[in-house]
């Protein structure tokens, strides 16, 4: 998923999938994801 966004959105993305963590981000709009599909949460975000 991480590689997708970086070609479809531009690099750098970085990717966080798992059970159970959590996490304190500070974020820009449109730069950021965060969902929880069959109970793995997927975290997603941009640094540039």
């Amino acid at each position: 998923m991480k590689k997708e966004f970086d070609k479809k959105y531009n690099p750098t993305w970085f990717g966080i999938m798992g059970r159970n963590f959590g996490g304190d981000v500070t974020h820009e709009a449109k730069h950021f994801i965060y969902f929880y599909p069959a109970q793995v949460s997927i975290l997603l975000l941009n640094s540039s």
